[in-house]
């Protein structure tokens, strides 16, 4: 055997044995031995190259290895590697610092977690601290994270495994004109329905029942579900009247994901408590956080915030933030992932739905975007049934082995694929993902009704 095939065989051995792997029955994978990567690309033992359009969880916005941050981690770990969370550190006062500077409103009080389930956990103890009230409300198409209550406030099915129904979590339905459970025949009748209906479920709750309401600004896992104009500002009036905290989620799409620092910018709205993670660091170290509003910040001036967390801010992360905030700055990428949506791929995702009739919407902004795969336009029955495994969704997985065979590593998610490349990719590197998906699209096509 060669080098390559010794250290295959060593990285395999070694995870089969002992890696447990994350929502996956353990004898029924075989995962991927990644060798390397770089930019908007991985690769393998075997010297295959993959063109990332999952930025690994949606979240390597300045791609794989990018020498400033990769260079940031390395001096901080020369001066300091860790210090308890109870100092002031420099490294950790200015990640805060740059963070509140982009957050929208006066969200200026910056709670550090290690990841975005915490930082949805930790807004949901302020919004029920705050307000003495126990109930949390959230969308049914939503994830929200696998902790205890990030996962009772989930609405897809993961939830199920896991749901213990004494999490105080009522669902309702969000807007989504594709599937509208509205009837809307347009996007204006869809978010009066969405609001109308969520009005409803508050008042037959009990207002003076619920903390909070939490939305993801783009629902990222369910969809990329962009909510229709008004609809936000909607909630926002809700919330305003019945005293209940607004959180907005913006795990999946802050850090320049939908072409703004933040997706509450697209529609002018402000929460109360704003949940940040993945992009923040390219997830090179692990960070997560809550940016927090002066009123709720308030509640704690005086009276001790019970919770906390052993690496809240850790320093090695804060260096990552802070080099990944400055580099997105200093290279624009913000700004060129918005450009990417308008003039690459949201154009050019629409050149393949003229051309693939399994391709029933394409919906998105900036480096984030979703094509729904259906069996028939008109009926818009999904590809796959809901939660559909094993022969149910064959479909989807011979379609996303034929964007692997092609060199693009994909995310699938029930009936869709999502992409969502690093927020720098290059106009070439669009261009051959979307001919690698051209080509894909056409095993997809040959399971229509």
């Amino acid at each position: 055997m060669n080098a390559e095939a010794d250290a295959l065989a060593t990285v395999k051995d070694a995870d089969r044995k002992h890696v447990f792997h994350s929502w996956s029955a353990q004898e029924l994978i075989d995962p991927l031995a990644v060798a390397g990567a770089e930019g908007s690309y991985f690769w393998d033992y075997q010297g295959n190259r993959y063109l990332d359009f999952s930025s690994a969880l949606v979240y390597t916005n300045i791609g794989y290895q990018h020498p400033k941050v990769a260079a940031a981690i390395a001096e901080q770990a020369g001066k300091l590697c860790t210090v308890a969370p109870g100092f002031a550190v420099d490294v950790r006062s200015e990640a805060a610092r740059l963070i509140a500077e982009r957050t929208p409103g006066d969200l200026d009080k910056i709670f550090f977690t290690n990841a975005g389930a915490e930082a949805v956990e930790n807004a949901v103890r302020m919004a029920r601290l705050h307000t003495g009230r126990p109930k949390v409300l959230s969308a049914y198409r939503s994830y929200h994270g696998a902790t205890s209550t990030a996962i009772n406030l989930t609405g897809d099915a993961r939830r199920f495994g896991n749901d213990s129904a004494t999490a105080g979590v009522v669902h309702f339905w969000g807007p989504f004109l594709y599937r509208s459970p509205f009837h809307s025949a347009n996007e204006t009748e869809e978010s009066v329905r969405a609001l109308r209906h969520l009005e409803d479920t508050i008042v037959f709750e009990g207002p003076q029942s619920i903390a909070a309401i939490i939305l993801e600004t783009v629902g990222g896992a369910p969809g990329v579900l962009v909510p229709p104009p008004g609809y936000l500002a909607g909630v926002r009036e809700l919330c305003d009247r019945h005293g209940i905290v607004f959180i907005l989620d913006e795990i999946m799409v802050g850090f320049g994901r939908t072409g703004k620092w933040f997706a509450a910018e697209h529609w002018d709205v402000t929460p109360d408590l704003l949940c940040f993670a993945k992009g923040i660091t390219s997830g090179y170290v692990p960070l997560g956080g809550v940016a927090i509003s002066a009123a709720i910040a308030e509640t704690f001036a005086r009276r001790p915030y019970p919770g906390g967390l052993t690496y809240s801010g850790h320093v090695l992360a804060c260096a990552a933030a802070v080099a990944t905030v400055n580099t997105m700055v200093e290279e624009g990428i913000v700004e060129q992932s918005a450009r990417t949506g308008s003039e690459l791929l949201g154009p050019g995702l629409r050149a393949l739905a003229e051309r693939h009739p399994s391709i029933g919407e394409v919906r998105g902004a900036g480096t984030f975007w979703a094509l729904e795969l259906v069996r028939d336009r008109e009926t818009r029955e999904p590809l796959v049934p809901y939660n559909a495994s094993g022969g149910d969704n064959a479909p989807m997985a011979e379609f996303g082995t034929a964007c692997k065979k092609g060199g693009l590593w994909p995310l699938i998610a029930g009936n869709r694929i999502h992409i969502a490349p690093p927020c720098n990719i290059s106009a070439q590197d669009v261009a051959k993902g979307l001919a690698i998906l051209d080509e894909a699209l056409t095993v997809a096509d040959a399971h229509m009704a």
